[in-house]
């Protein structure tokens, strides 16, 4: 089940965030992880965030976040990955929200194989992030 998020399910998603950050980015290096942690708040306002539970009242489970034509976050808990949930999520995305483009940490090796998966190919590249650090982004389109 699908829905848009709401200001309140900000400390479940910052939760999910760490699980799956945790998880994926053994790259970043600390201080750079406590950083992007915490500006998830800002960062949560300047997208449309949508939640994934199996039931209504049920624990989010992971999350998406796009912003124009652009899929900007996609973070499942650790502890529910593999359960098709992130494909669920992106599929909604595609089909729902009519998004093709999404940017993926080079070095998010798990990220970018889940992107070519489903269709995704690089467009671009860029040696640092979005904050200027050192982390290569892939740019990817369907």
């Amino acid at each position: 089940m699908i829905q848009e998020a709401t200001q309140t399910d900000y400390q479940q998603l910052s939760r999910i965030w760490e699980s799956a950050v945790s998880s994926t980015h053994d790259f970043l290096e600390k201080e750079d992880y406590e950083y992007y942690k915490s500006q998830l708040t800002l960062y949560f306002k300047y997208v449309k965030l949508y939640t994934f539970k199996e039931e209504e009242g049920g624990e989010i489970k992971g999350f998406l976040g796009v912003a124009a034509d652009k899929i900007e976050m996609l973070f499942v808990h650790n502890d529910f990955r593999r359960q098709g949930i992130g494909k669920t999520l992106i599929n909604f995305a595609i089909d729902e929200l009519k998004l093709s483009k999404v940017d993926v940490n080079e070095q998010n090796i798990q990220a970018l194989n889940f992107y070519k998966l489903i269709g995704f190919k690089q467009i671009g590249y860029s040696e640092i992030d979005q904050e200027g650090k050192p982390y290569p982004i892939v740019y990817m389109s369907l």
